[in-house]
């Protein structure tokens, strides 16, 4: 039974946090950063919208406000081996090079990678 698959196997999951007018050659940028990630065979991501939230030092933006049209926070989620998330962590830290990635390790409690 491979590593990935054994029950408390180890992972990766890295958290990015974008926003929701970020793009990549002129199309939202979460979309092009999940494109990719299937492209790249990564097992599995998601992206939630936030309701409300900031970054850095501007101010806190919610869906209820009228201007916060393409200014809330987006946070996109994924998970893989060790060596795939290496593999394809540069590609996203050009994509998304004004942005805060977190990549931490992670234990798998149920499930597998394969």
């Amino acid at each position: 039974m491979p590593a990935s698959s054994a029950p408390n196997a180890m992972a990766v999951q890295v958290t990015m946090y974008l926003m929701e007018g970020d793009e990549w050659n002129r199309r939202p940028l979460h979309l092009e950063i999940l494109n990719y990630l299937r492209q790249e065979s990564v097992y599995g991501a998601a992206v939630f919208h936030a309701v409300g939230g900031f970054m850095g030092r501007m101010r806190v933006k919610t869906a209820t406000l009228v201007d916060a049209g393409g200014k809330l926070p987006l946070i996109l989620i994924f998970v893989d081996t060790d060596e795939h998330v290496s593999r394809v962590l540069p590609r996203l830290k050009e994509m998304a090079a004004h942005r805060l990635i977190v990549r931490e390790n992670v234990q798998i409690e149920q499930g597998t990678l394969d």
